[in-house]
């Protein structure tokens, strides 16, 4: 059985230290630099999300930054 909540909590990691660096990026970059699919990056995002280390914006495109 896969531990699927381990894995989400991966994922927000590798979600976390690309948005590291403090800068406003694109999901679409995090996504290209985590090399998680659309379902992971998503799960990841909102575990962040919720737990409130992140903010995310939704203008032309969809944003996430580091509080």
């Amino acid at each position: 059985m896969v531990d699927l909540w381990g894995e989400i909590g991966g994922a927000a990691g590798k979600v976390f230290d690309v948005l590291a660096s403090g800068k406003e990026m694109d999901v679409g970059n995090v996504k290209k630099k985590t090399k998680l699919d659309d379902s992971m990056l998503n799960m990841a995002l909102g575990w962040l999300a919720r737990e409130d280390k992140i903010v995310l914006n939704k203008g032309k495109q969809v944003t996430a930054k580091l509080k």
